[in-house]
């Protein structure tokens, strides 16, 4: 990369403290709760359904912040912003992310909501079914972006879950603006389906500023209206320079420059927690591109950290990534 990248990946995305509990299906039918997907909830709410879940762990978490301690644990430079409260959840969540390496300076809220937290009720499937309170990770603005820090990443690595409220979505646009401008690559994930179809046309109007986009078969389809796998693949292809599309257990699809790399799924001896899954895919390619190698073996870490991190409960790797790949 030109101009002396200091970092290989900047992460922005919500700042999240994951409360992670396992449980039944019977359970999710009593509480109302969409199995296999991210529902907003308020703070009443979040604070009715964490006194009735099980006993639990908690993590500090987030899809861009589990993305890059992949990044960290794979041996890569990594940076994060994100917007949590004065508060001792936002105190954990900054001394986790900063103890793994990543380098965090966003400024906390102070007097407002609190720090963000999702609960996530995990199914004896591996089925993760979250119930997340944005709360302070949701008024990150234009005015927390570090101009520095993007310009001193070769990539801008940007979490669709934030992109919700007026001041996250013009931080985008900023945040792209910003690294184009310094020669730098901007990658996008679209996190679910429902952020897909509740911001449909203002992230089909980012896509121009995206050099790199991160879906999953759900995402891709709600994004382009194709109910086909592969067409919808061939429909994000023209939108985009680098696409990369995971299949659940039958791996994924990355497409760039008239070339398909179809990528296998690592092998898992018994899936745990599909929590963190797509995050760290994410992370491994991106170490992958901003390593150099080529997309096929970009590819296959990616495939290889998320193997790791479905085989264990929570989100975040457990063991040396870096080790793992080696």
């Amino acid at each position: 990369m030109s101009n002396a990248a200091k970092l290989d990946v900047l992460g922005v995305g919500n700042a999240i403290v994951d409360v992670l509990a396992e449980t039944d299906d019977a359970f999710l039918v009593a509480e109302g709760i969409a199995k296999g997907g991210m529902t907003l909830i308020d703070t009443a709410r979040a604070n009715a359904l964490y006194s009735r879940m099980p006993a639990g762990i908690e993590a500090s978490g987030g899809s861009a912040a589990n993305t890059m301690a992949g990044i960290a644990s794979l041996g890569g430079k990594g940076a994060y912003i994100g917007k949590v409260a004065n508060d001792q959840l936002g105190e954990v969540f900054a001394h986790d992310i900063r103890a793994i390496g990543v380098d965090y300076r966003t400024n906390p809220l102070i007097g407002g909501e609190p720090t963000a937290r999702c609960l996530i009720l995990i199914t004896p499937d591996a089925q993760r079914s979250m119930n997340t309170f944005l709360g302070a990770s949701s008024y990150l603005g234009e005015a927390d972006l570090d101009a520095e820090l993007i310009r001193s990443a070769q990539i801008t690595y940007l979490e669709g879950y934030l992109f919700d409220r007026p001041e996250a979505k013009a931080a985008f646009f900023a945040a792209a603006r910003i690294a184009h401008d310094a020669g730098r690559k901007v990658a996008l994930t679209l996190s679910d389906t429902f952020c897909v179809a509740r911001h449909h046309a203002e992230f089909t109007q980012l896509l121009s500023h995206v050099d790199i986009l991160f879906a999953n078969e759900g995402e891709a389809g709600e994004l382009t209206g194709e109910k086909d796998f592969d067409a919808s693949v061939t429909a994000l292809t023209g939108k985009c320079p680098i696409v990369c599309v995971t299949h659940g257990p039958r791996g994924s699809v990355i497409a760039a420059n008239g070339q398909t790399h179809r990528i296998a799924a690592a092998p898992v001896e018994h899936v745990v927690d599909t929590t963190g899954a797509g995050d760290l895919y994410a992370a491994g390619v991106l170490y992958g591109i901003t390593a150099g190698l080529d997309l096929a073996e970009a590819g296959r870490i990616g495939s290889l950290a998320a193997a790791e991190v479905i085989s264990h409960v929570g989100p975040r790797p457990q063991r040396s990534l870096k080790a793992l790949i080696s």
